[in-house]
């Protein structure tokens, strides 16, 4: 539901979110039959990607788009290159990042969290025995630090999973003007 139409609980919910966010995303809006869901989706989304962290906001953005191209969810792919822009300035990497992760300009650090999120959107089911984990370490990522790039790696299948079953898509319009 657009947020003209929107009355009672759901414009309250969705005017709290553009005085937060600086506009309502179409993900959002895609949820509009569940407006406690939205509230509730915000909040882990406010928690996971703005929280205090050892991660920087660019790296979890960073995973982010990792984790949406290895899905294929162009809406989730476009919003969070676009915020991961907001760090960089610099649209060529942002373009060289997503097409090839493993050939742009990351430094060890960043290639680490990309292969984790790559790994563990990709082959969750293999992720036990896998090596990431400890490479994070040995780089001198604490056990929070690889909570917190758990929790946004998960976080991103989820939301992938919901914009692409539910259809939802984006424009350059759409995917600007939001509060990084």
């Amino acid at each position: 539901m657009l947020p003209e139409e929107a009355s009672g609980r759901l414009k309250e919910i969705y005017d709290d979110i553009i005085e937060k966010r600086g506009k309502l995303a179409d993900v959002h809006k895609i949820q509009s039959l569940r407006p406690e869901s939205i509230i509730k989706h915000m909040d882990l989304y406010l928690e996971i990607m703005f929280s205090k962290s050892e991660l920087s906001r660019s790296e979890r953005e960073l995973m982010a788009v990792v984790v949406s191209v290895n899905n294929g969810c162009e809406y989730c792919i476009l919003h969070h290159s676009e915020a991961l822009n907001h760090y960089w300035k610099d649209h060529d990497r942002i373009e060289l990042f997503v097409s090839d992760f493993g050939n742009a300009a990351l430094n060890e650090r960043e290639k680490l969290l990309c292969d984790f999120a790559k790994k563990l959107t990709c082959s969750p089911g293999q992720f036990n025995n896998d090596s990431s984990v400890n490479k994070l370490k040995e780089k001198g990522l604490n056990d929070s630090a690889i909570l917190d790039a758990t929790l946004v790696v998960s976080y991103f299948n989820f939301v992938n999973r919901v914009v692409l079953a539910l259809g939802v898509e984006t424009n350059d319009v759409e995917r600007q003007g939001y509060k990084f």
